[in-house]
């Protein structure tokens, strides 16, 4: 290990010679091209600032937060709060277990008198701890007791729990065990394989996806259901993110769609980001969609699409926080754009008005896009410099990112759906992706259910047993918001 870290220290020291060495060169050449100073300091800066991103994609951390400002001799530190200790946490929905202990016969003696002991009725020394009960598997044996009349012309069985499958020899439970293994807690088959095999159960990866891909048989109804659901509401996020399709040609190509409301969040996996794939993702969509700079939407919204484009200032500031480091400049916009987020929050202190919101943004949010679009037009910077390229991208999508300041049903960012796609991102760094075109169909229904279950507060096992207890009953599939509202009405 140490070996390891005097290597990498070595490869950082003689990466840094070749940077500077590189930024000399530069220098040298287009001075003997003839180029005037501000523009020669300008391209050099830009150099420096690519060289020191590649030594930081390699050695550096990645974060999108800002070096904290060291405060100068004169400022009064603020005072610091007393940390808190974590302290027991309370656990309201745990089953709790009394056990009673008691002394052996030897011990209910008096030490100093020899007398015999009682029982001091409703006395005792409490504590609490936290246990774990083993999870079991068992071959639970089904015996239907049959009957028949004495004229022998009838013969009735009694019925049996519902099965996943005709003949199945796994139950409804033991499927919904292993989706949310592999979906929610990212554990692949074969690791469940293993994991089962320690605990007495003999099974091959192949067995555990029979019964992964009949829940999702079983269960498609409620994907579609949620998708359309989805679609009728009035404010949409979008993003996508890679899943691959292991085996395949285009493999690279293939992306996780994502649709994302407060409430629920449906994914689709597709080959590919174009206009197309956007299309049939957004369907007849006809509200506002938040999204990232990806051109697929905007080319779909001037080609058919029905739905209202705004464009998130999380993406916006990332932009500048990139550069910040070797464009100092940056920061103005960074402050500004924090601004808003400030103004936000001044919202949210008070109680939910639409009315209220929509004002703050047209006065106090207004005032300081303003000051934004006036600095963006001042700024020096060349076009193909991180800067330039951050500037660019805030004005090519100026109109969404504005839209905001006239519709208070417009969030700022589109920071919820980057967070609903963390699961999915997660599990593909450890499925890899999918085997089969089946299997990406799979995993985006297990992913859609489970996550808008997470979102609505419903325990995802409880939502997929149900669901798949109402689907064998011939029942109409309930979606997790509709669990919240049975149980609260």
């Amino acid at each position: 290990m140490e070996r390891l870290r005097q290597a990498a220290l070595l490869l950082e020291a003689e990466n840094r010679r070749l940077v500077a060495r590189v930024v000399e060169l530069t220098r040298k050449l287009m001075s003997a091209q003839g180029k005037d100073a501000e523009e020669l300091q300008l391209r050099l800066q830009e150099v420096e600032r690519q060289l020191a991103q590649r030594t930081a994609e390699l050695f550096g951390r990645s974060s999108e937060k800002r070096p904290r400002p060291r405060q100068d001799e004169g400022d009064k530190p603020e005072e610091a709060v007393p940390q808190q200790g974590h302290g027991p946490r309370p656990q309201p929905t745990l089953p709790l277990l009394e056990v009673v202990h008691t002394l052996d016969e030897p011990d209910k003696q008096c030490p100093k008198c020899g007398g015999a002991l009682a029982q001091m009725q409703g006395c005792y020394e409490e504590s609490e701890e936290v246990d774990v009960v083993e999870r079991r598997f068992v071959l639970r044996r089904h015996k239907r007791q049959k009957y028949r009349c004495c004229c022998g012309g009838c013969v009735e069985t009694a019925l049996g729990p519902p099965k996943l499958q005709p003949g199945g020899r796994y139950s409804v439970d033991f499927a919904v065990e292993v989706a949310v293994a592999k979906y929610l807690d990212h554990l692949p088959l074969e690791r469940q394989v293993r994991s089962m095999a320690r605990e007495g159960l003999t099974v091959d990866s192949q067995t555990l996806w029979d019964q992964v891909e009949a829940l999702a048989r079983l269960l498609s109804p409620a994907h579609a259901a949620l998708h359309a659901a989805l679609l009728t509401r009035e404010v949409l996020g979008g993003d996508e993110t890679r899943w691959p399709l292991l085996g395949s040609k285009s493999q690279k190509r293939w992306h996780a769609w994502a649709l994302c409301a407060p409430d629920a969040v449906v994914y689709r996996i597709a080959e590919g980001r174009t206009a197309e794939e956007a299309r049939d993702m957004l369907e007849d969509f006809s509200g506002i969609l938040m999204v990232d700079g990806l051109g697929s939407y905007e080319s779909y919204a001037g080609h058919g699409g029905r739905f209202t484009l705004v464009n998130c200032w999380a993406h916006v500031r990332r932009k500048f926080v990139e550069c910040e480091e070797k464009f100092p400049q940056a920061s103005e916009a960074i402050e500004l754009i924090g601004e808003l987020y400030a103004l936000e929050r001044k919202y949210k202190e008070g109680p939910p008005d639409a009315a209220r919101l929509l004002q703050l943004r047209q006065h106090e949010s207004r005032a300081v896009i303003n000051r934004l679009h006036q600095w963006a037009r001042g700024v020096q910077a060349l076009p193909g410099s991180a800067l330039g390229q951050a500037v660019k991208y805030m004005s090519n999508m100026w109109t969404g990112l504005t839209r905001f300041l006239s519709d208070a049903r417009v969030p700022l960012d589109n920071n919820a759906t980057e967070r609903a796609l963390r699961g999915l991102v997660v599990g593909r760094k450890n499925h890899y992706g999918s085997r089969s075109r089946r299997g990406t169909e799979v995993a985006a229904l297990f992913y859609s259910l489970l996550e808008t279950a997470k979102l609505c507060g419903v325990e995802p096992k409880r939502y997929l047993r149900e669901a798949a207890l109402a689907a064998l009953r011939g029942e109409e599939l309930p979606l997790p918001h509709q669990l919240v509202e049975a149980a609260a009405g």
